[in-house]
């Protein structure tokens, strides 16, 4: 009897590892929809959820690939503000030397994405070639990189100087058909959210088909035999942390241009601890080795249901973090088993 049981929960705690993400999203998926009724099934609503939720999406796709090669970054709340500090500054000056909007726009959005990947190298780099704990490293970045945010703004906000374009690329996007909002206006899917189902999807092949997604998962599970393998272990960190840096410009640049100018103070606070959630969330080990995209997605969709939930429960938002920070917790211990 006592071998059953113990058999028994075995197979529970697999069941757990491997579709726990999928049983929390059915299940807080039923209770959002008791809570709200048709509200909540409504194609605004689903519209709206992913559009507030993409810009974290994007960098949890980026923390998974982190975290599966046993590494970790708390930086990415800052190095999304610098990015969009820099990006957002360039393309006004450029707006101001009488550069066509369509390219300073464009010369914008890029010099953003290249600040976060310039930011992430120095973060890799001192991970990689000043043998720094990722953790002490990045929490350096999450000090630094907010604060030279604020110094090129003088703590304030940069305000887009873009007339109509910059704008567009927050608020436009593909139109959804037959669908309309409350106020009879056509509904579109947003152009952040495009871009997080886009970075999502080749951010899963890489890790499961390409080259580097398998070396990355062999630098995570055991860097030893990686080393021993022939796996340039150096270059896989250096490289997943440029990527990372890469993804919270993006980030960035879909903040930045949903509300056309960026608070250096506000944008990108406490993002580290929403991207960690939802990988952790979705299943991939915080000792490396193990991820998984698609886990990552819906525990980013999770954390927006549970901030939805307690929203209209009427609960303060001052305790939402603590109820994000004890759903970490629960995932961790629901983890812990053949993984852990």
């Amino acid at each position: 009897m006592s071998n059953s049981h113990t058999g028994m929960a075995v197979r529970m705690q697999r069941f757990l590892e491997h579709w726990g993400v999928l049983v929390a999203f059915v299940l807080l998926f039923a209770v959002s929809a008791f809570k709200q009724g048709g509200d909540f099934l409504s194609i605004e609503n689903f519209r709206n959820l992913l559009n507030q939720n993409a810009a974290v999406g994007i960098l949890a796709v980026g923390m998974t690939l982190v975290i599966v090669s046993a590494g970790i970054d708390l930086s990415v709340g800052s190095m999304v503000v610098l990015a969009a500090a820099v990006g957002t500054t360039a393309m006004n000056a450029l707006v101001e030397a009488g550069w066509s909007e369509p390219s300073a726009v464009v010369s914008g959005a890029l010099i953003t994405i290249l600040a976060g990947t310039a930011a992430g190298a120095l973060n890799g780099a001192l991970i990689v070639f000043g043998r720094i704990a990722p953790f002490i490293a990045t929490l350096g970045g999450l000090a630094a990189f907010r604060s030279i945010a604020l110094a090129i703004a003088e703590a304030g906000e940069i305000r887009s100087q873009s007339p109509t374009m910059f704008s567009a690329l927050g608020r436009g996007g593909i139109p959804i058909p037959f669908a309309e909002n409350s106020a009879g206006k056509a509904l579109t899917l947003s152009w952040s959210t495009v871009i997080f189902f886009v970075v999502a999807i080749v951010a899963q092949w890489f890790l499961s088909r390409a080259r580097f997604g398998r070396q990355l998962v062999a630098v995570g599970a055991n860097e030893t035999a990686a080393r021993y393998a022939g796996v340039p272990v150096a270059w896989i960190r250096f490289r997943v942390y440029a990527l990372m840096g890469a993804l919270a410009g993006v980030a960035g640049l879909v903040q930045s241009s949903r509300m056309n100018s960026v608070s250096t103070a506000q944008l990108g606070l406490g993002s580290e601890l929403d991207a960690i959630a939802a990988v952790v969330i979705g299943g991939t080990s915080l000792r490396g080795g193990f991820g998984r995209i698609w886990g990552t997605v819906a525990g980013v969709l999770i954390l927006g249901m549970i901030t939805n939930i307690l929203t209209i429960s009427g609960v303060s938002p001052y305790w939402q973090g603590a109820v994000k920070g004890a759903v970490i917790v629960l995932a961790v211990l629901v983890q812990r088993g053949s993984r852990a």
